[in-house]
């Protein structure tokens, strides 16, 4: 069985699938980012930056993997 790939038309403009699951998924980081100074995230890790940048791909694989 094939997969069906919705794309998203905005302006009479085709949009891949994978650009509106990585806007996606950037809209949840940053909501989720200021949990994430609140719980001390940064305070973890040795470089907060790139943890944070790994946070953000794992949700970009997650939602390109199940949708």
């Amino acid at each position: 069985m094939t997969n069906t790939y919705r794309e998203l038309v905005i302006g009479g403009v085709l949009v891949a699938p994978i650009v509106s699951y990585a806007a996606t998924a950037l809209l949840a980081f940053l909501l989720l980012r200021p949990l994430l100074r609140f719980i001390g995230f940064a305070k973890i890790f040795s470089n907060p930056s790139l943890a944070e940048f790994s946070l953000y791909v794992a949700m970009f694989g997650l939602l390109a993997l199940f949708f």
